[in-house]
């Protein structure tokens, strides 16, 4: 099935020569524009950092980016672009069991934050479920088999992780027409229904409950919401793989976050007090004198949720910044304190 290409490094604003410093500094930059919370069209805003925040869920990660490299030439086929052979395909595989009882589920999503172009190239994404040998029972009367489970995943912000959410999914299923059968034709004419495709598209709508504390990695379970079983079988369950989507203020690190501070020199020598994003908001924090680059402050309990009722902790990171332009007076007061100071780095 063809899909719409994307192409991240237009996204990001970035070559494909760009380094990883290159692209990590022009997702910050964008995210921190388009982020829900700051964008002054929120709709619009939370749309582009999804798209931002897929964009460098791809380039961020050396293996993903260099699998997206490797598409070659099949990056220009645009709104053509079909996978090359051998790539993971995506939802709908069928079980040797499914061909032989005609069934055919291709599944897409909507609502779960990943494009269908990320499910479809990168991992179990896109409605794929796992390898498994069919279940069969005799057929008859009380012939039953259990449908397959399905599996996609879910972009969860760092809010929702910590504050809980209710999101709208939309499943869009393609299956056998139930008209023709399959066949495309009624009647030795074509099938109105599939206009003589043989399959038609079912969409359902789910709510999808994000609870608070959820982890990365976790999967949320939609109890019968998979394939339909055969018989008296029941149907499947759909299960969503929770991904957190990246932020441009805070890193990840088993439940614990890390904000890189930038300061000046005077006020790592003097300290300072300084304001800082936290998930609930901005706090002041105070810069001890004679911080260093590298020195990391610790604030309890403002990082994502544990098990139980516990929090991680947030790492504000400093970060000593030097100014690569300088006045002529403040040359001056630099070369006053190199001639006055009593500090050697060196001895």
């Amino acid at each position: 099935m063809a899909i719409e290409y994307k192409d991240y490094y237009q996204i990001l604003g970035v070559s494909r020569t760009s380094s990883a410093d290159e692209i990590r500094k022009a997702f910050r930059k964008l995210a921190r524009e388009f982020h829900p919370d700051v964008a002054k069209n929120k709709a619009t805003g939370e749309t582009k950092f999804k798209e931002i925040n897929e964009a460098y869920e791809v380039l961020g990660d050396p293996g993903k980016r260099e699998k997206y490299d490797a598409l070659g030439a099949n990056w220009k086929q645009g709104s053509e672009f079909r996978p090359p052979p051998g790539w993971h395909h995506p939802g709908g595989r069928r079980t040797q069991g499914d061909a032989q009882e005609g069934r055919d589920y291709e599944f897409q999503f909507g609502g779960t934050g990943f494009s269908d172009f990320f499910e479809q190239v990168f991992g179990a994404m896109g409605g794929s479920k796992p390898e498994s040998q069919p279940r069969r029972g005799s057929p008859g009367v009380n012939f039953s088999q259990q449908g397959e489970d399905v599996e996609s995943d879910i972009l969860v912000s760092l809010h929702e992780a910590l504050r809980g959410s209710i999101r709208p999914i939309t499943l869009q299923r393609r299956i056998t027409c139930e008209r023709c059968h399959g066949t495309g034709a009624t009647n030795h004419k074509e099938c109105p229904a599939c206009q003589g495709e043989g399959q038609t598209t079912k969409v359902e709508n789910y709510q999808v409950k994000i609870p608070p504390g959820v982890l990365e990695g976790q999967r949320l379970r939609l109890a019968g919401r998979g394939e339909p079983g055969l018989g008296r079988g029941k149907s499947g369950d759909l299960y969503l793989r929770v991904y957190f989507e990246k932020h441009p203020d805070f890193r990840m690190e088993d439940g614990n976050l890390f904000h890189d501070l930038d300061i000046a020199p005077w006020e790592a020598v003097l300290g300072a007090q300084v304001k800082v994003s936290t998930l609930e908001g901005r706090v002041n924090i105070k810069i001890p004198p004679g911080s260093q680059t590298g020195q990391r402050l610790r604030l309890r309990g403002h990082g994502l949720p544990l098990k139980g009722s516990e929090r991680g902790d947030l790492y504000v990171v400093i970060r000593v910044q030097v100014p690569s332009q300088i006045s002529e007076a403040e040359r001056a007061l630099w070369e006053n304190l190199a001639q006055d100071s009593t500090f050697h780095p060196r001895d």
